[in-house]
C-alpha cells in the first residue's frame, strides 16, 4: 500500500497542490500521518511539520522516512479526538480518507471541532475523503495493486446501511498465503460534510474536487472539504 511509486507521487501531489501552497515556515499538523507521505514532502517545502498518529508502528515508519530524507519533523502519539494544542497551527490537514473512523458519528464531530480549536487566528483544516458521489461511479469493482516482490493486494469496497457506512477489505497475497484485514468508516456526501464543518463551528466551508483546487463536480476522483474563521 505505500510503494515507492506513491511515495514518489505524494511527493509530487505536496510540491505541486494549490491548496497545499501556504506561506514558508508554516505551522502543518499532518492528522493521521501514518507512515509519512505527506509529513516528509510538507517538511522539504519549508513547513514546520507536526505529525499525530494512534498507531505506533505507523508512527515508526514515518520516523524511518524523516531520518532517510534528513526532515526534522515532530511525531507524537495520539487519538485525532483528544490531541490538544490549542492555536498551536497555521493549517491541519487529514487525507485519504483517516475521517469517519468512528461508528458514533458525535465522535466524527468532535474531531472537527478539536482541530478547529488547534487551529491559530486565520488556520485552516483541510479534509480528503472518499465521499459517496466519487465512490458511486466505481463501487463494486475491486482494485487489484501488484507488488515489487511477485505479490499483490485485492482491495474491495462494500457499501452499508443504505450508504451510511463503508467497509473496506484488503487482501495481501504471499505465494501461497493470503492475509485479509478491513476497515469500516463513515460515509459523506458533499453537502453531509460542509454540513459537518459548520456544525464544528467553521465559518467559511468550501468543496473541492482536487488538490489543484478545481471544483467537486461528476468528475471529481476526491471531496476535499476545508474550514476556517
Amino acid at each position: 500500500m505505500f510503494s515507492q511509486e506513491r511515495v514518489a507521487s505524494m511527493d509530487t501531489l505536496v510540491k505541486e497542490s494549490a491548496l497545499l501552497d501556504f506561506p514558508r515556515g508554516s505551522r502543518v499538523l499532518d492528522l493521521c500521518c501514518g507512515p509519512g507521505l505527506f509529513v516528509v514532502p510538507l517538511a522539504e517545502r519549508g513547513y514546520t511539520v507536526t505529525g499525530v498518529d494512534l498507531s505506533e508502528a505507523m508512527l515508526d515508519r514515518a520516523r524511518a522516512a524523516c531520518a532517510a530524507a534528513g526532515t526534522d519533523v515532530r511525531l507524537v502519539r495520539g487519538d485525532m479526538r483528544d490531541h490538544s494544542e490549542p492555536g498551536a497551527y497555521d493549517v491541519i490537514l487529514n487525507v485519504f480518507t483517516s475521517f469517519g473512523y468512528f461508528e458514533d458519528r458525535e465522535d466524527n464531530l468532535r474531531v472537527l471541532r478539536t482541530a478547529r480549536r488547534n487551529l491559530a487566528p486565520g488556520g485552516r483544516l483541510l479534509v480528503d475523503v472518499m465521499s459517496k458521489e466519487v465512490l458511486a461511479g466505481w463501487i463494486g469493482r475491486p482494485k487489484v495493486v501488484d507488488l515489487p516482490d511477485g505479490s499483490f493486494v485485492i482491495q474491495r469496497d462494500t457499501v452499508l446501511d443504505s450508504w451510511r457506512r463503508l467497509r473496506t477489505d484488503w487482501t495481501l497475497v504471499r505465494g501461497d498465503t493470503a492475509r485479509t484485514a478491513s476497515i469500516h468508516c463513515t460515509l459523506y456526501s458533499g453537502a453531509e460534510l460542509c454540513d459537518l464543518f459548520t456544525a464544528a463551528g467553521f465559518a467559511r466551508v468550501e468543496c473541492f474536487g482536487d488538490w489543484d483546487g478545481g471544483p467537486y463536480d461528476q468528475h471529481s476522483s476526491r471531496l476535499i472539504v476545508t474550514g476556517s474563521d
